[in-house]
């Protein structure tokens, strides 16, 4: 089956059918070492300053904007 052929709700179906078989198997993912190290330097980073980044509100507004 090509992907491309279906619908954009077939698609739409048909990852969160391919998701909910990824989370049946109530398996972990493992992640590399240098995910975990990023993963760490980030919260890290928050902890210091937990008002550093930008709102919700913020990202989706510049999501949107670039349209």
């Amino acid at each position: 089956m090509e992907i491309q052929s279906l619908t954009v709700s077939e698609r739409i179906i048909l990852a969160e059918a391919l998701w909910d078989s990824i989370v049946a198997e109530d398996s972990e993912i493992e992640l590399t070492e240098a995910q975990k190290t990023e993963l760490d330097r980030r919260l890290a980073s928050f902890e210091i300053d937990q008002h550093v980044g930008s709102s919700w509100s913020n990202v989706k507004a510049r999501i949107l904007s670039k349209k």
